[in-house]
């Protein structure tokens, strides 16, 4: 009976550090690229404008939802971008037309339409940031660093718990688990 409870305790541990960082973490938030309107070629959608008033950060996806038959969605650089260059594109975002691109990384991402249409004003650059809660600590000094913060105290805590339920399991040299 013994068993069946430390390993209660020990799974109970487990599933509070995931909640833990997800919780830190945040939520990826699906960001559905020209809002309602989506990747069209309408004078109407300022992508800049757009991307402007988004909060993208690592982790999230961007949807671009638009008639492949006619558009599609390359990954450029800034250069290319900047002057509607088509050729020599990062990746090819096209798929079915309800495409979705994961960022990946704290940058900036540079899309665009090719055939003409990125001039007149089918791309994006979307600004990724990191996570406010993943986002490095700044330089402090000494004394200020030996602070730990709220989150690191709470993981360390959790991982003590979950190592000192561990050994315990495994006390004697024999597992306590042992099914046999």
């Amino acid at each position: 009976m013994t068993m069946w409870k430390n390993m209660t305790v020990v799974m109970a541990s487990v599933v509070v550090m995931g909640w833990l960082s997800w919780v830190v973490m945040g939520n990826p938030v699906l960001h559905k690229v020209g809002g309602s309107k989506g990747w069209i070629n309408n004078h109407d959608v300022n992508y800049t404008e757009w991307s402007a008033q988004e909060h993208v950060y690592v982790g999230d996806w961007l949807l671009f939802t638009f008639d492949k038959r006619y558009f599609n969605v390359l990954e450029v650089n800034k250069t290319s971008y900047e002057n509607c260059i088509d050729r020599d594109f990062i990746s090819n975002v096209t798929r079915g037309g309800r495409d979705v691109v994961q960022m990946t990384e704290a940058k900036t991402y540079y899309y665009l339409s090719g055939g003409g249409y990125c001039f007149h004003g089918m791309k994006v650059a979307v600004h990724v940031q990191q996570h406010p809660a993943m986002a490095p600590a700044p330089s402090m000094p000494v004394s200020a660093s030996l602070l730990p913060s709220l989150t690191s105290s709470c993981v360390s805590i959790l991982l003590v718990n979950v190592v000192y339920y561990v050994n315990f399991l495994f006390m004697d040299g024999s597992c306590l688990l042992s099914f046999s």
